[in-house]
């Protein structure tokens, strides 16, 4: 996939894509459809299925001091994108500048003269332009007017409920990972470096594997069955967050327990899939009593994690690769 960090000086190769357009936190099912009208269409035209994305989150411009959950920064959706099939990632920076640009002038300046769209693809909800006052409606004449065809997408959803990114937070803070699976379409993960801590785990007899979390990340405390990433690797572990009430109530970090490894990944990067949920955070009266719990969250987690790889070796991954 072509990464492209704003709309000047855009390859002829990247011109007239059909161009899926949105935020794609997530990237969940709802805008896995957006993905895949986009992809149809540049085929029929032979041409490239490109996407467009902002960044930072607009939230993020408009309400500085304020955290925001974000379900995927830039580096994990342009992953997601890429294993999805999109030819090019159009990377737009949301800044003043751009937030203060009048809708027509988006198209006109972004879309037609920096991109040369062909097709355009919107979700059913889609706002665009200063004041938001672009509307779906407003893009298809603009199409109509300018010369590229425009496909507004419906809601996508199940059981009564529209996939969207703020529904999938709304199951992470309550801690329901398969929930947020369910609408995501693949295991909900984060990353980063790991960092040293107490080593409270290792005089437990579990040494963990300590990532700091994004500011603003709002999943729910506990103990979670999760696959672990390290490079090409997988491996099965328990992964805790929370405030350690039996010790300190300090700060929340993310502590994962590898299970079957043996080896110091101090600086390393990793990712970690939230599979399940196993139980809530809680303060135990001694470190032996919270060892022998931490025993059984252990066993529980392995033969989680044994049941989803047997139903579906690919489980871990479900889009299809290691990356």
């Amino acid at each position: 996939m072509h990464v492209i960090h704003g709309f000047d000086h855009i390859p002829l190769n990247a011109r007239g894509s059909a161009l899926a357009i949105g935020n794609f936190d997530g990237v969940h099912r709802g805008h896995q459809a957006l993905l895949a009208e986009a992809m149809r269409r540049a085929k029929a035209a032979g041409g490239p299925a490109g996407v467009m994305v902002f960044e930072p989150h607009p939230r993020e411009h408009f309400q500085p001091d304020r955290p925001h959950f974000r379900l995927t920064p830039l580096t994990e959706k342009l992953r997601l994108l890429e294993a999805f099939g999109v030819d090019i990632a159009v990377v737009l920076p949301f800044d003043a500048s751009l937030a203060g640009l009048a809708a027509e002038a988006f198209v006109e300046r972004v879309l037609v003269a920096g991109l040369g769209v062909r097709h355009v693809v919107v979700g059913y909800d889609f706002h665009y332009g200063r004041g938001r006052t672009g509307t779906t409606a407003t893009m298809q004449e603009a199409g109509r007017t300018m010369g590229f065809a425009v496909s507004v997408m419906a809601a996508e959803g199940a059981d009564g409920e529209i996939f969207s990114s703020s529904a999938v937070r709304a199951e992470l803070a309550q801690g329901d990972v398969r929930g947020a699976a369910e609408m995501l379409g693949h295991w909900w993960r984060v990353s980063g470096n790991v960092t040293g801590g107490a080593r409270r785990g290792a005089g437990l007899g579990f040494p963990t594997a300590n990532i700091v979390l994004a500011k603003g990340t709002a999943l729910a405390h506990g103990i979670y069955a999760a696959h672990v990433h390290v490079g090409s690797k997988r491996y099965r572990g328990a992964a805790y967050l929370g405030t350690r009430p039996t010790f300190d109530d300090g700060t929340p970090v993310l502590e994962t327990f590898l299970l079957d490894f043996d080896g110091d990944l101090y600086g390393r990067e990793i990712s970690i899939a939230f599979v399940d949920f196993l139980r809530g955070d809680k303060r135990f009266e001694t470190a032996e009593t919270l060892s022998a719990q931490m025993t059984k969250d252990c066993a529980r987690a392995r033969d989680i994690l044994a049941a989803v790889e047997r139903a579906n070796p690919l489980a871990a991954f479900p889009l299809g690769g290691n990356s």
